[in-house]
């Protein structure tokens, strides 16, 4: 979720998933040791229970950083050896650490050495013809050798060649019975499943065999998901409606605008609000055509809803209006 789930999207699914822990996008341990450590893995406070995301295979770095993290208050920190994109692969991190469990241990057990806050992993199934349930299941077994209990799978291979990023989203075939079978040999293990999750029902579902389930774009693109799953699996709301999420989350506009920080940095992430709705489209578009303008302010998202509204009335309008001559 590079570029995606920075700390204006985390807050605004901290409102909707009150009881969720929420992960940062992926950062490189060279970002956190030399770059502007505000901008790349700053926080609101609201966001807790928050897990810091690295990538990066050098022991020594990966302790540092941990170190980092929990000095800044993260509640977990999370190892990365699943992310297939070319930039990781040059910097050998991500999803090419599957090849090499061992070096996967030696970070970990580092990083655990490090800090008392959790370490965890997330993995994929294996990676381009390493990949067999033997191959997943001995790098998670190597993998463990650390201390780690907590592995998040997404249920797909990597392919490093051949394949785009967004494709080894899709096209590698999903093996949910592959992490149910390591779960069911391991039970010691906390296992948390990811890949491919659209619906509340399919997450109740993996839940029965499993300890976790993670959303990623699914959970951005369909946001009120986390509003559903919230209120089945812990029996509270964050917010009661999606009005009151734009309510509040123009509040936030207001408060992160005055420090300077732009309108689209922050309305980008509510896009998919009402997807599945009416007036889901000219949600979107509004949003899409105002916010980069300079007159965009606090006001946006409420503007959004309104013109929003008014579609909806025109729509239903017109339908009485033909429901009226045809009768």
């Amino acid at each position: 979720m590079m570029d995606w789930t920075d700390r204006h999207c985390r807050y605004f699914h901290r409102l909707l998933a009150p009881s969720a822990l929420l992960y940062t996008e992926m950062v490189t341990t060279g970002a956190v040791l030399h770059g502007d450590r505000e901008r790349l893995i700053g926080y609101n406070e609201e966001e807790h229970p928050l897990a810091l995301q690295l990538g990066g295979s050098d022991p020594a770095d990966l302790a540092e950083c941990a170190r980092i993290a929990q000095r800044r208050g993260y509640d977990e920190v999370n190892l990365n050896v699943g992310c297939p994109s070319d930039r990781v692969q040059r910097g050998r991190f991500g999803a090419c650490l599957m090849l090499e469990p061992e070096l996967v241990r030696d970070c970990v057990r580092s990083m655990r050495d490090a800090v008392e806050i959790p370490v965890t992993v997330k993995t994929r199934l294996g990676v381009d013809d390493c990949y067999s349930y033997d191959y997943f299941n001995n790098f998670v077994g190597a993998v463990a050798e650390s201390g780690c209990d907590l592995f998040i799978v997404h249920a797909r291979k990597a392919w490093l060649s051949g394949l785009s990023p967004k494709q080894n989203r899709d096209v590698p075939e999903l093996h949910y019975d592959w992490v149910m079978r390591l779960k069911q040999e391991h039970p010691e293990l906390t296992i948390t499943i990811n890949g491919g999750i659209k619906t509340v029902n399919e997450a109740l579902g993996l839940l029965d065999s499993l300890d976790g389930v993670m959303l990623g774009r699914a959970a951005y693109h369909t946001p009120w998901l986390l509003a559903e799953l919230q209120l089945e699996l812990f029996g509270t709301a964050g917010v009661s409606s999606r009005e009151e999420a734009v309510d509040m989350m123009s509040r936030y506009v207001a408060r992160q605008t005055a420090d300077g920080v732009p309108v689209k940095n922050i309305s980008r992430h509510l896009l998919g609000l009402y997807q599945g709705l009416p007036g889901a489209k000219r949600w979107r578009r509004f949003i899409s055509e105002n916010a980069h303008l300079d007159a965009a302010n606090s006001c946006l998202l409420a503007q959004a809803h309104q013109h929003m509204q008014r579609g909806i009335a025109v729509a239903a309008g017109s339908a009485i209006v033909q429901g009226d001559a045809i009768e």
